[in-house]
This record gives C-alpha cells, structure tokens and sequence, in this order.
C-alpha cells in the first residue's frame, strides 16, 4: 500500500503519472492521510472542484494519524535539525511520511523532500516517485 502526496496526485492529468495513478487505484494499492487530503483540497480551484475532489479521495482507505504519528514526525524534524536540515522537508512531508513509517506503508510521490527523510532521518519507508524526477512539469 502507498500513502498518496500531493505531488503526485496534482500531477493526475499528466501523461504518465496518469497511468500509474489509475492503476494502482484500480488495484487498490493507494491510501489517504489527512495531511494529503487537505494539501489536495487546498489546490482545488472552486468550492465545486473541492467537492468533486473530496467525493473521489474518499473512496480510498484512510491511515489516521495518532499521537505516535505525531512523535515519530516531531523526532524526524529533530533529527533534520540536528544536520541542519530541518526546512528541506514541509511539515505534511515530514507527518506522511512518519504515517507511512508507523502503518508499513510506501509514499508515491513527485518530491524530492522524500527521499531526503529517508537519507537523513531514522523513518523507514518505500519512496515511490510517480515519474521520474524532472520528467514532469
């Protein structure tokens, strides 16, 4: 199972990403977390495009984030700090991915900022980049 970021998901109409997005959703293989679900609600370009959007993400399975979520992405910041790190990785980034560390899950992303949690913090989780890096704009 891969938790979905924005990056990827914003990315749907694009040839390519399109393919693999539908895919995985066709075989169930993709999740949603709130910290995606209100990244992809805050791009929607109208209350209706909110709608729609919101319809469509909530036919996907939800990780919820508990306090030990919470921990693990406050640890992960402090440990990007400690390297002098700490805002190469947005805040949703960083509680995705301590969701997907927590529950076993992946991420499929477009983002850099994954990769560099998984270089410079103790989190562990599989990195999936819907394209491959600078291959979409």
């Amino acid at each position: 199972m891969l938790l979905l970021d924005n990056s990827a998901w914003s990315r749907r109409d694009r040839p390519g990403a399109r393919e693999i997005l539908m895919d995985r959703m066709r075989r169930g293989e993709l999740a949603a977390c709130i910290p995606f679900l209100l990244e992809a609600g805050y791009s929607a370009r109208s209350a209706g495009e909110l709608k729609a959007l919101v319809t469509d993400l909530a036919l996907l399975p939800r990780v919820e984030i508990g306090p030990d979520v919470e921990r693990i992405a406050l640890l992960a910041q402090s440990e990007l700090a400690a390297r002098g790190q700490h805002r190469m990785a947005a805040p949703a980034d960083l509680l995705i991915a301590a969701c997907a560390h927590h529950s076993g899950h992946g991420v499929l992303h477009y983002d850099r900022d994954y990769d560099g949690i998984r270089e410079h913090t103790s989190l562990e989780f599989a990195s999936e980049w819907v394209a491959p890096a600078g291959s979409l704009r």
